[in-house]
């Protein structure tokens, strides 16, 4: 209830402009020109040339996505998602995101990431433990949320848990 009573008080500070400055001058946006649609410099079919030469096609999905963003969506898929040189290795990235998929739930998402950890060496075994690990946390979720679980207390109980398990490693 009290996040409530501050978003509404937020809300309508916000309404208000009472946090608006009034010394700062609004200036325009800069005005670029943006490259003609399907020129070569055109920064989606920039973006459509790399998704050809990585992935041999360019996918329907890619070219659904708005021009005006596709090049930020391939951008990170590259440069995190795809990029073996992260300290998680590509099929550890894909078992979380079969697992984050399954519990958002996207099928597309979830087809996607199945795919493409079997794709970097995930057994059935492995996606199936990914998927069950999820219901597990959104499980633990619901119960602690739901029953309003003291978080410091939580806190404490949580680095006692550490202690033992250290403990009991060093046996």
């Amino acid at each position: 209830m009290r996040t409530f009573q501050i978003s509404v008080a937020f809300a309508a500070i916000l309404a208000s402009g009472a946090l608006a400055t009034a010394d700062v001058p609004k200036q325009p946006p800069a005005k670029v020109a943006p490259a003609a649609a399907n020129s070569p410099t055109d920064p989606a079919e920039v973006t459509y040339k790399d998704v050809e030469a990585t992935l041999g096609f360019v996918p329907q999905f890619m070219r659904s996505i708005p021009r005006s963003y596709v090049a930020t969506f391939w951008q990170s898929m590259k440069t995190f998602e795809m990029n073996p040189a992260t300290k998680l290795d590509l099929k550890t990235k894909e078992l979380i995101g079969v697992a984050v998929a399954a519990q958002i739930p996207c099928e597309y998402c979830v087809q996607f990431h199945t795919d493409g950890a079997r794709m970097h060496g995930a057994t059935n075994e492995e996606i199936q433990e990914a998927v069950a690990m999820a219901g597990m946390t959104r499980l633990g979720s619901t119960l602690l949320n739901g029953l309003q679980i003291d978080k410091v207390q939580f806190k404490k109980d949580m680095a006692r848990i550490e202690q033992h398990a250290r403990q009991q490693a060093k046996k």
